[in-house]
């Protein structure tokens, strides 16, 4: 076990309360940046013991003095507030930050297909995060989340009525990640770095088509939730048009049999249960 504090990046957020939620599980000692330490998010860490630091993506400065004394750092970026070019600016905030602070080991989460010119905005910023990253001074790991299982969130009140919508063929898989299996395998990572550094490593829990994910949130809720097929040309967004229509091709290509037998450490859990845990209080 570590000693030092491990700092997680936007502790607050959905990867970010996930990784610090696994860290905590096995008694590592955490630090978590955090915008306003006094938003009820932030205190809630406190009180389960973790340190905070006040900072925030793209501030080389406040990022530096969280990651002092550190024993590794997790980070990510993001594009949805400010855009790709916004996003390449964390990423280089976040590599100079962690060279002047000398940590140890950086663990990056960007996305699956990052590094296979996809042409989606969101994915190739993240591509041009992990090059420079590759090419930094930094012990690293890189982690590719695939579309995460609460993506399904956003269509909460939809689904309760329902109905499914995506931009798929009804029976397309689509490989998708549990939140808190991110945290587990990325904690795993930041706990034992010696054998994944400069590795890349996609994550995938499971793999449910459109008609079988309508099928388990209708066993989840206890009523039928039946799935209806969106128009591509529908999605005005240029970024998410791009990113159905990288799904709608090749798709992410995790090898999930090897990657769930090389981690059996990780729960890996299937998209029903967690739509279980997720929808059946709204039945």
């Amino acid at each position: 076990m570590v000693d030092q504090p491990i700092l997680v990046l936007g502790a607050t957020g959905g990867q970010g309360r996930a990784v610090t939620g696994a860290l905590l599980e096995r008694g590592a000692p955490v630090r978590g940046m955090v915008r306003d330490p006094q938003k009820a998010a932030a205190r809630s860490l406190a009180d389960r013991g973790v340190e905070l630091a006040v900072g925030s993506l793209g501030d080389r400065e406040s990022m530096a003095a969280a990651m002092d004394g550190v024993s590794a750092v997790f980070a990510f970026t993001t594009p949805f507030e400010a855009g790709p070019e916004a996003e390449l600016t964390q990423g280089r905030a976040i590599l100079q930050a962690a060279g002047d602070r000398r940590v140890p080991h950086l663990v990056f989460s960007s996305v699956a297909g990052a590094d296979r010119r996809s042409g989606v905005p969101h994915f190739d910023s993240k591509a041009r995060v992990e090059a420079e990253l590759a090419s930094a001074d930094v012990p690293y790991t890189i982690l590719g989340p695939t579309y995460f299982f609460d993506n399904a969130l956003g269509g909460a009140q939809r689904i309760a009525d329902g109905v499914l919508d995506l931009p798929l063929p009804p029976d397309r898989p689509l490989q998708q990640l549990h939140r808190a299996d991110h945290g587990a395998f990325a904690a795993q990572v930041l706990l034992n770095p010696a054998a994944h550094t400069g590795r890349r490593i996609e994550l995938a829990s499971d793999a449910p088509s459109p008609g079988r994910m309508a099928a388990a949130l209708g066993a989840a809720l206890g009523r039928p939730v039946r799935y209806e097929r969106v128009p591509l040309e529908a999605i005005d967004s240029p970024d998410m048009h791009a990113m159905w229509a990288f799904l709608n091709g090749p798709g992410y290509q995790v090898d999930i049999p090897a990657l769930h037998a090389a981690h059996p450490e990780v729960a890996w859990t299937s998209f029903a249960d967690w739509a279980q845990g997720a929808f059946a209080g709204s039945r």
